[in-house]
């Protein structure tokens, strides 16, 4: 960095000295952004296996000696990697490699990977997500991913342990199929001050997460005669295959910058439609009052919405929004859960359905799987009850902020003709582009040079322009710039 102290040289010390730890050379740093250069080299060295999981890292006193430059430098590097969940600091067992990325073939020359299947070659399958999340890369832009570095272990430890203090021999049983009445309890609560929502414990379904909740719906929807559900356009691709799966029909509704065009559903002449109206993706549009008023009237004339509340308490530069769910309840089948607060890995959420459809979807809740287990349940419930789960959303704001803007600096310095979308909310960016550049082919070169990231075409299927769904949440901002920098550079050996 500019300015920065370096730490004297030695009598007698050849000034182009450097460290034994992967041959790092003193001549090699630049004169600003060392942090950065030196991030970059550790990431790189994990990735292809010179740092394997369990190495420990020399000390930061150690290295900066080495390489002539202030302590903090080295601190900056190894915190950025912490951050991306590659490095971990364990007191007198040092900096240690905790997790290790491979870099894909093709990626350490810089050049794109020539021939062979990747996930963006063809129509998406039902197994893209997977093949996308097993490919390696060095940088993961993938959306949807939120920062599991922050999960709060101390918080959920002091949280289950005083569940397992007070819980009874019998509440080891098989639990109710609607959830423990204490989690539905504090659902209700986080619902209603967070979310604008009103409702009865009695009236919360927790399912694994909004995929069972579309998956228990299928059936319901069938039975009620309504064989299509509407979805936004672009829209989650996710969400179609979900509905697809269940042999229900997904005709396409386009999204404007007021969200999605209510002419255009009454048009499809489907009684149901799918929407994320808070922040919609993969857009970021949130949905004008006019058109919540318009969405309203349609599903007054006998339309059922599924709204899926996926990210909408990440917001930054903007006011939140009420839920549809809070406008009209009995036309609403509401969807959230604590993926993208916590972590994928709990499965938990929670399905609010008008009154006609909440016994047949707990009767195939009872019959898919008996309900979710209890023990992380009860857990929830009492970080929820605690204020854990506030302080949690708290701190994901300000560490998304950043990297948000991050990624927005990089934007403008390395795709300079590209147009972000969704910048106010959520925990990604959508950026469309002018050159005549097919985006599953960017994407394609993004991995050959390891970095992965979603192509707008995968969520849509009308006509429209080519762009990037680039998730920024998990990831520290001196990778965001790097893998931004690789996409700039790959997009303009394509144009």
């Amino acid at each position: 960095m500019n300015g920065e102290r370096q730490a004297p040289a030695a009598a007698g010390e050849h000034p182009g000295r450097g460290s034994d730890f992967l041959q790092l050379a003193v001549g090699d740093l630049p004169s600003g952004g060392k942090a950065e250069w030196l991030a970059g080299r550790l990431r790189q060295a994990i990735a292809d296996g010179r740092l394997a999981v369990g190495s420990r890292l020399p000390p930061t006193r150690v290295l900066a000696a080495d390489l002539r430059v202030s302590r903090g430098v080295i601190t900056e590097a190894y915190r950025r990697l912490a951050e991306d969940g590659h490095l971990e600091g364990r007191r007198r067992g040092g900096t240690v490699v905790v997790a290790a990325p491979s870099v894909p073939r093709g990626a350490a020359g810089g050049g794109v990977a020539g021939g062979g299947a990747t996930p963006f070659s063809g129509t998406p399958g039902a197994d893209v997500f997977d093949a996308l999340r097993s490919a390696p890369a060095v940088v993961d832009l993938t959306p949807g991913r939120p920062d599991l570095a922050t999960f709060p272990r101390t918080a959920w430890l002091r949280a289950e342990r005083a569940v397992l203090a007070e819980l009874s021999a019998e509440h080891l049983g098989y639990g109710d199929p609607r959830g423990a009445p204490a989690l539905r309890r504090a659902v209700a609560d986080w619902l209603a001050r967070m979310r604008g929502v009103r409702v009865a414990p009695d009236e919360v379904l927790i399912v694994a997460g909004t995929a069972q909740a579309l998956t228990l719906l299928h059936q319901v929807l069938r039975a009620d005669g309504i064989d299509a559900v509407a979805v936004e356009d672009p829209g989650s691709l996710g969400g179609r295959q979900h509905l697809a799966n269940g042999g229900l029909g997904t005709p396409p509704v386009p999204v404007d910058e007021e969200g999605v065009r209510v002419d255009a559903l009454r048009a499809t002449g489907a009684r149901a439609v799918l929407l994320t109206p808070a922040h919609q993706f993969p857009t970021g549009v949130v949905t004008s009052g006019e058109r919540r008023r318009e969405l309203l009237g349609w599903a007054r004339e006998g339309g059922l919405i599924l709204e899926d509340d996926y990210d909408a308490e990440h917001r930054y530069d903007r006011a939140p929004v009420p839920a549809l769910r809070a406008l009209l309840a009995d036309r609403v089948c509401y969807m959230g859960s604590v993926s993208k607060l916590l972590a994928p890995a709990l499965r938990i959420g929670w399905l609010v359905a008008p009154a006609r459809h909440r016994a047949a979807l707990i009767d195939a809740k009872r019959f898919d799987d008996l309900g979710n287990a209890v023990l992380p349940q009860l857990v929830l419930a009492r970080l929820m009850e605690s204020g854990g789960l506030e302080r949690q959303l708290r701190l994901l704001r300000r560490r998304h902020r950043d990297r948000r803007d991050a990624m927005i600096a990089a934007l403008a310095e390395h795709l300079p003709g590209g147009t972000v979308h969704g910048a106010a909310a959520g925990l990604h960016l959508t950026v469309t582009y002018t050159a005549d550049v097919p985006d599953t082919e960017v994407a394609a070169a993004a991995l050959a040079r390891g970095v992965k990231c979603q192509p707008l075409s995968w969520h849509r299927q009308l006509p429209g322009p080519p762009g990037l769904v680039l998730g920024y949440a998990a990831t520290a901002p001196g990778a965001i710039a790097e893998g931004v920098a690789l996409l700039g550079r790959g997009l303009r050996e394509l144009a």
